[in-house]
């Protein structure tokens, strides 16, 4: 399984706006919030607003009713980043003619896109591969591409796009005369 190219970050995290956040993409109140876990309202209205720090218990309370894990308020968030393609790291993920740019952020974890300009011949390697995440997208931008796992070739012209699990094993290759660029994009 390939691995993909991830740094990670640093930050410090303000949990009052993601429980905000969670709570409101839940559709709940505060008043629902509160009841479901056992606080009052003022309560939760002053830990979203990062006027008062939870208890441990308050927190695992919090995050049981919102559906999320309490390591996931203290991720460290993600600013608005531009990946200029000229500044983007090339990165190797094998296969013979290609040349592969990581155009989202290199700490970026849950999503990662690569562009690629493959060489018309240019394929994986021989044996099938996966890549080390949930789901696996491909976007024919320019060109011809084929996609091989063990049970279908599909061949994609501009425009298609194919998505199946990471684990799927697949191989690659641009049948055509012409170069092909394509973005692969990966979420974890």
């Amino acid at each position: 399984m390939k691995a993909l190219p991830v740094h990670s970050g640093t930050g410090d995290p303000h949990i009052g706006p993601r429980l905000r956040n969670l709570r409101r993409r839940n559709h709940m109140t505060i008043d629902q919030l509160g009841a479901a876990a056992g606080l009052s309202k003022g309560f939760v209205s002053r830990v979203e607003r990062d006027l008062t720090s939870p208890s441990v218990d308050a927190l695992v309370r919090l995050c049981r009713v919102l559906r999320v894990e309490v390591g996931e308020l203290f991720a460290p968030e993600s600013p608005i980043e531009v990946v200029r393609l000229a500044r983007a790291p090339e990165v190797d993920l094998g296969g013979h003619g290609i040349r592969e740019h990581l155009v989202t952020p290199a700490g970026q974890r849950e999503l990662q896109i690569l562009r690629a300009v493959v060489e018309p011949g240019g394929h994986s390697e021989n044996e099938l591969y996966s890549m080390d995440c949930r789901h696996e997208a491909l976007h024919v931008i320019s060109g011809r591409f084929v996609i091989t796992t063990p049970d279908l070739r599909l061949e994609l012209e501009p425009g298609d796009t194919v998505s199946f699990p990471g684990s799927e094993p697949h191989g690659w290759e641009n049948p055509g005369d012409d170069e092909a660029v394509v973005l692969w994009v990966m979420t974890t």
